[in-house]
C-alpha cells in the first residue's frame, strides 16, 4: 500500500469537506477536533476526528465522549492510523471503546480520474437528486435503513452535485460529488448489481472529473472500505493512492 503524506492544513481540508459532504445535523467543536453530531447511519457524520495527525492529550477522551452523550448520542471516535495516536488505543480501550471498520483515505488528481474512460457518455450532474439516484440507495442486497440514512445526508449537502449515469431511460450508476476546500470528493458511488464489469463507474467518475475541470479543481480525495478490492483495484488504474487509514472507536452500545 503506497501512503502519500500530507501537511496538516491538507488534513484539515479533507476533513472540512468531508462533513461538507456528509451533511451532519450539526457540528460542535473543541479544540483541533471536529464533532458532527448526526442521528442517522453515516459514520462520518456522527463521529469526533481530529483535524490534524500530531500529538493530542488523551484528557480529550472523556471531554469529547460526554459531548456526544450530552446529546443523546453513543460516541464514537474517527482515528487515524498514525504513530501518534498509539497511546489513544489502550486508552480508549480501557474506557470499552472498539476499533472497528478500517477505512482508507484515497487521494489522487482530477486528471488521473479522466483517464479512466474515454467518455462520460450518459452522466448527468445536477443540483439536486432525483428518484432514481434515491432509489439506487435501496436497491436489492442493501440495508434499506442504511440506504435510506445515506441518501438522506448526502441529499441535504449544500454545494453537491448528484452523478447519474443512464441508458434507456434507466439509471445504472450514481455517486455524489462535492467541491469544496480545493478537492473534489466522492461519495455514495453505486453501480446496480447487474451492471457491474462494465466500465460504468469509470464513466461516471469521469463526468464528475470533468465538472471538477471545468472548476479548476485538481485535487480528489474519498474514502472506501479497506476490504473493498474492486474499488481499490479501480482507484489504483486511476493513480489514487492512500493518504491514511483509519478506523472507528465505537463506545459498547
Amino acid at each position: 500500500m503506497t501512503v502519500q503524506t500530507l501537511n496538516a492544513a491538507d488534513i484539515a481540508s479533507i476533513e472540512r469537506a468531508t462533513l461538507t459532504a456528509v451533511a451532519p445535523e450539526r457540528i460542535e467543536s473543541i479544540d483541533a477536533w471536529l464533532l458532527p453530531m448526526d442521528h442517522g447511519t453515516v459514520g462520518r457524520a456522527h463521529s469526533a476526528v481530529p483535524l490534524h495527525h500530531g500529538l493530542h492529550a488523551t484528557a480529550l477522551i472523556d471531554e469529547i465522549a460526554q459531548r456526544y452523550r450530552g446529546a443523546g448520542l453513543r460516541p464514537v471516535f474517527r482515528l487515524p492510523d498514525v504513530p501518534s495516536f498509539e497511546p489513544w488505543w489502550p486508552a480508549l480501550a480501557a474506557r470499552g471503546f472498539q476499533r472497528r471498520q478500517p477505512t482508507l483515505t484515497q487521494i489522487g488528481t482530477v486528471d488521473g480520474l479522466l483517464n479512466l474512460a474515454r467518455d462520460a457518455e450518459g452522466v448527468s450532474l445536477d443540483p439536486r437528486p432525483d428518484e432514481a439516484w434515491m432509489a439506487m440507495f435501496l436497491g436489492e442486497g442493501l440495508d434499506p435503513v442504511d440506504g435510506a440514512s445515506r441518501s438522506k445526508a448526502l441529499s441535504r449537502a449544500e454545494g453537491t452535485m448528484f452523478a447519474s449515469l443512464r441508458e434507456g431511460g434507466q439509471t445504472l450508476a450514481c455517486g455524489a460529488a462535492s467541491f469544496t476546500e480545493g478537492w473534489l470528493s466522492m461519495h455514495g458511488l453505486r453501480t446496480a448489481a447487474g451492471q457491474r464489469g462494465r466500465g460504468l463507474a469509470g464513466r461516471l467518475i469521469r463526468g464528475m472529473a470533468q465538472e471538477a475541470q471545468q472548476r479548476g479543481i485538481a485535487r480528489v480525495f474519498l474514502q472506501v472500505d479497506g476490504a473493498n478490492a474492486p474499488a481499490l483495484a479501480l482507484y489504483r488504474r486511476a493513480g489514487m493512492v492512500t493518504a491514511w487509514s483509519y478506523a472507528y472507536w465505537r463506545a459498547a452500545a
